[in-house]
């Protein structure tokens, strides 16, 4: 007897708002089985998904606890292999720091059949809604973008050499960025953005320069976070670029995404599950596929008692019969 097939759709959802999907993406979950999907997605897109689909998050933040990448692999081939129709959701565009090789290498590994769609991705989206554009020509003809997670591993010389620098995941690395670029030879007036929550309506913008930066912000929470670093940025206030991420066309489009016909009676309701964790899966994805966010603390744990003689003694007493 044959097995269904299944498939994988690795899938960019763009930047912070649900109307940043592509008209592709927005098929790809009408038609899921299951979601597999990312801390920073916006909610609203399970909404778009069938009322029967399994959705399952995986986020991983700098802060808090991640799901390991070799348990998202799993996940992938797990439910391809059942023969489900399998969309693995990404923040921004798959391809740019989204850990794709590993998730299609162990597809490829179990014979799995797999696509990957592009997505909007933060690291360009995000200096566009805040008004800067990454190249001009007499400015900057040239677009470097890097990630801060691990500030050790990055090329200085090279990034301080760039004409527009744009940097991911920084926002803890904020005082080693701005202090090494000065180190490695950019002038400490060179201008720098930062876009906190960029193409969400909580956006926020700071801008000042390597040397000021630090002090404009100090006390404020930075992730998720692009920046860009260079001469671009004093466009922003000469061009006056319209802040796109809470015009009245968009927040109607984001209004028709949370009314829209797939809604899901748990749609924007949290809920804190404290079942040990042999039972929680099965119950949160219970709660998902009703479009709740789903929290994991167990409250207890399922295990042998400490000893087993009270049992033995009670199981061994004389229980009369009644006739």
């Amino acid at each position: 007897m044959a097995h269904p097939v299944g498939k994988v759709y690795i899938l960019g959802a763009g930047p912070g708002s649900a109307v940043f999907l592509t008209v592709s993406g927005q098929a790809l979950l009408s038609t899921a089985e299951v979601v597999i999907y990312d801390a920073l997605i916006d909610p609203k897109l399970l909404n778009l998904t069938p009322k029967t689909c399994i959705n399952i998050s995986v986020g991983k933040r700098g802060q808090g606890p991640s799901t390991l990448q070799s348990d998202i692999d799993s996940l992938l081939v797990q439910y391809c292999l059942q023969g489900k129709r399998v969309v693995r959701l990404k923040s921004g565009d798959p391809a740019i720091f989204g850990r794709v090789a590993s998730e299609i290498q162990a597809l490829q590994a179990a014979g799995c059949l797999f696509e990957v769609w592009p997505g909007l991705s933060s690291a360009l989206a995000a200096p566009t809604l805040a008004g800067i554009p990454l190249t001009d020509p007499l400015l900057s003809r040239s677009i470097l973008i890097v990630s801060a997670h691990d500030p050790s591993m990055l090329d200085w010389n090279l990034m301080a050499r760039s004409e527009s620098l744009v940097v991911l995941m920084g926002g803890r690395s904020l005082s080693t960025l701005t202090s090494s670029l000065q180190q490695h030879g950019k002038p400490g007036d060179t201008p720098i953005a930062i876009v906190r929550w960029g193409g969400w309506p909580q956006q926020q913008v700071w801008t000042g320069t390597l040397e000021t930066i630090v002090g404009q912000t100090q006390g404020e929470t930075l992730s998720p976070t692009v920046m860009v670093v260079g001469e671009v940025v004093r466009l922003r206030e000469t061009l006056g670029i319209p802040n796109l991420v809470c015009s009245d066309e968009v927040m109607s489009v984001n209004a028709s995404l949370s009314s829209s016909e797939f809604n899901q009676p748990l749609s924007g309701q949290t809920v804190l599950v404290t079942r040990s964790a042999e039972q929680s899966s099965g119950f949160r994805n219970s709660l998902e596929a009703q479009g709740a966010r789903v929290l994991e603390m167990a409250a207890l744990e399922i295990g042998p008692p400490s000893s087993w003689e009270l049992l033995d003694e009670r199981s061994h007493r004389s229980i009369p019969l009644i006739g």
